[in-house]
């Protein structure tokens, strides 16, 4: 079992927005960021993603969530083996 601290650490030292990016490209328009959403057919860049709040929104889907989500649900991963794999990119081994 992982631990809620380990947990939130993860959270807190992974970059949404940079992480999103890789896997799909994103434009900066005022303070957040833009993308298509990979959750539906979309044309238009219709999901938001916010550096600030470490969350993303598509307006079209209703798809929402922090890093954790946006991972399990792209890479069809639970959340044990999500935060085992962002935990590692940041030298923190489960």
């Amino acid at each position: 079992m992982i631990s809620n601290e380990i947990i939130n650490e993860i959270r807190d030292k992974t970059d949404i927005v940079e992480i999103i990016g890789e896997y799909l490209p994103l434009s900066a328009r005022g303070k957040n960021y833009f993308g298509v959403c990979p959750f539906h057919e979309d044309h238009n860049p219709s999901m938001s993603v916010s550096a600030d709040k470490q969350i993303y929104k598509c307006f079209s889907c209703g798809a929402t969530g922090n890093v954790y989500q946006f991972v399990m649900d792209y890479e069809h991963m639970n959340f044990y083996e999500t935060v085992a794999m962002l935990g590692n990119r940041l030298g923190i081994i489960i």
